[in-house]
């Protein structure tokens, strides 16, 4: 039988370990799994590891590099943008690194992450994000600490080419944010059009299953767009709530039963939004609550209108 101490441990590391393998993989699903295969190591090991940090943390990192090894196969497969699965709540939180922690679950930086190796990302993750000593990284990716060095060195180079930048001021990107999405319940675009950057983008994820794969730019077309999209949902009781993604604003559309037909987020810098992602896909929407028929609400809305214009 386990002890309890082994049992309290990991659940006092659960946290850290979530986080860990949501940075290496941008998947709910597959970290959450990460994490539980990683309990069932701890839980089967003969012997109490010295550090349960140090034997949890190597175990779920080398898991998680397995599994984005085999998902960045299906990713080149995908239909369209291929986004992070949202995350509503960070569950570890720790003072000393909280700008790290914020700057790495924005949805910019884990798709930046996607242009790393497996063991690239995993190191980088490792000691940017966390902190961990290279001594620590080489024990999780077993390689030598003179070969992390130079993997973090790779792919600091990478990240730091593309790197996403966001409003400083948490403040304002919130009010910004809260007028953006009172815009768009309105319908109101010159409102939109005075919120959105010169380079602004709209892109969908939908898997090729909901909505268009082929990204929108630039004012007018980005506000026209948005201005139509809510007030016709709303008609058939659908529901847009402000919400925090992946720690920057953002949304959930939900229908009338509650459920989820869509995710939103938000990059702003400069007090403009500069990129809008929307997420659509249904299995990546599971995670945080039941799913709305996405077909259905379409089917309701387009025939609301057309009773709408019927003389």
């Amino acid at each position: 039988m386990v002890g309890v101490t082994r049992v309290e441990d990991f659940q006092e590391l659960r946290p850290l370990l979530f986080a860990i393998a949501y940075r290496i993989l941008g998947s709910v699903s597959e970290a959450e799994d990460a994490v539980q295969e990683a309990w069932l190591r701890y839980e089967g090991s003969p012997a109490q590891p010295e550090s349960p940090k140090a034997f949890l943390s190597a175990t779920v990192t080398r898991i998680s590099i397995d599994v984005l090894r085999s998902a960045r196969v299906r990713r080149e497969a995908y239909v369209g943008p291929w986004f992070p699965e949202p995350l509503l709540t960070d569950p570890y939180q720790d003072p000393e690194r909280s700008a790290e922690l914020s700057d790495s679950l924005s949805m910019a930086a884990l798709i930046l992450l996607e242009r790393l190796s497996p063991l690239e990302r995993a190191v980088f993750v490792l000691r940017e994000v966390f902190a961990f000593s290279y001594r620590e990284i080489a024990a999780a990716v077993e390689r030598s600490e003179a070969a992390c060095r130079q993997l973090a060195v790779q792919a600091r180079r990478h990240m730091d080419a593309g790197r996403p930048r966001f409003e400083a001021d948490r403040r304002a990107r919130e009010q910004l944010a809260g007028r953006f999405f009172h815009a768009m319940r309105e319908g109101d675009v010159t409102g939109l059009q005075e919120l959105l950057a010169a380079d602004v983008q709209l892109v969908n994820d939908g898997a090729g299953k909901i909505g268009s794969t082929i990204p929108l730019f630039g004012v007018a077309k980005v506000a026209r767009v948005l201005s139509v999209a809510i007030p016709p949902f709303a008609q058939i009781g659908a529901v847009l709530e402000a919400h925090e993604v992946n720690g920057q604003p953002g949304a959930i559309i939900r229908d009338r039963d509650g459920h989820i037909c869509n995710v939103w987020t938000l990059d702003i810098l400069d007090g403009r939004i500069q990129t809008i992602r929307s997420i659509v896909n249904p299995d990546k929407l599971a995670h945080l609550g039941p799913v709305a028929d996405a077909h259905a609400v379409i089917r309701e809305k387009k025939q609301t209108r057309r009773d709408q214009q019927t003389p």
